[in-house]
């Protein structure tokens, strides 16, 4: 008789596409594979974080429910020059959804990567609070605040480590299945088309107005275009080439047994108003490579 295979799961960073872990995880549930262990960066640190915890069915029915307009409200604007955004109200909904957890205490082992900027290196949160750790781990420069830490400023993980392959090496388990969120376009995914953003009813001073004209472009989904990109394409578009190069050298490096690859161009970085859509994706890619391996 045949031993069951147990996994250790890597989920990469990549911002709204993020949401095909949560596809990625219910296909390797289906095949009776059971994972032990978790490492993730920035969105992976979400989906792998509230999965360690036992939460993940109440955070999928809540995800599957947001539209752009509940994207923009979870999003509290700093009004500093260190960041848009200061990225406490979605972790504060996110607590009073699932509960806060300290990792240690969690059913699975779990790794939230961050980056410690002073250091210039990476960070593995791999004790106390869930939520702090998973703070951290998406704490994108320049969008959301960086969060301070045993004397550290910790910042996005993604920066070093879109795919956190390292911390699972020393695991027990039979095979690590890797998800990098940087997969080469083929046109999977295409963006809905653009609507007109509709007009605020109340007056807005200059400042605020200008962020949540930002906002809006961030959530709106792009058609193809010639003209040179503005500064919130350039922001993502820049994230992404970083993370795409620094994920395929990683997998060279270490080379994990299933690699489940999401497509680059499935979703904008903030469409997080496609979750369904992204787990579907997520659920067919990792069935494929499954069937491939003979699982």
């Amino acid at each position: 008789m045949n031993k069951t295979k147990t996994i250790s799961l890597v989920l990469g960073s990549g911002g709204a596409r993020g949401h095909a872990h949560i596809g990625v995880i219910r296909a390797i549930e289906e095949r009776g594979l059971p994972i032990l262990n978790i490492s993730g960066t920035s969105m992976g640190a979400v989906i792998g974080g509230i999965y360690a915890a036992d939460e993940l069915a109440t955070y999928t029915e809540w995800a599957y429910q947001l539209d752009k307009s509940d994207v923009v409200k979870l999003l509290d604007f700093s009004f500093t020059w260190t960041s848009i955004f200061k990225g406490e109200r979605i972790i504060e909904v996110l607590k009073e959804l699932v509960g806060d957890r300290k990792i240690e205490d969690l059913s699975k082992g779990f790794t939230a990567v961050a980056t410690a900027l002073e250091e210039q290196r990476e960070v593995w949160l791999n004790d106390g609070s869930l939520f702090r750790a998973i703070r951290a781990s998406t704490a994108v420069p320049g969008v959301f605040a960086p969060v301070e830490l045993d004397g550290r400023t910790l910042v996005d993980g993604g920066l070093v480590n879109p795919i956190p392959i390292a911390p699972t090496l020393n695991d027990s388990t039979d095979l690590t299945i890797a998800v990098n969120l940087s997969g080469t376009e083929d046109g999977r995914g295409q963006p809905e088309k653009k609507e007109p953003p509709r007009q605020k009813s109340q007056p807005e001073d200059g400042y605020r107005e200008k962020i949540s004209n930002f906002v809006a472009q961030l959530l709106e989904s792009e058609e193809p275009k010639q003209e040179a990109p503005d500064a919130a394409e350039l922001l993502v578009k820049s994230i992404d080439v970083m993370q795409g190069a620094i994920a395929r050298l990683k997998l060279a490096a270490y080379a994990p047994d299933i690699v489940v690859k999401v497509p680059r161009d499935a979703c904008t970085f903030f469409e997080f108003h496609r979750a369904e859509e992204m787990a579907d994706l997520g659920y067919e890619r990792t069935c494929k490579a499954l069937d491939d391996l003979g699982l």
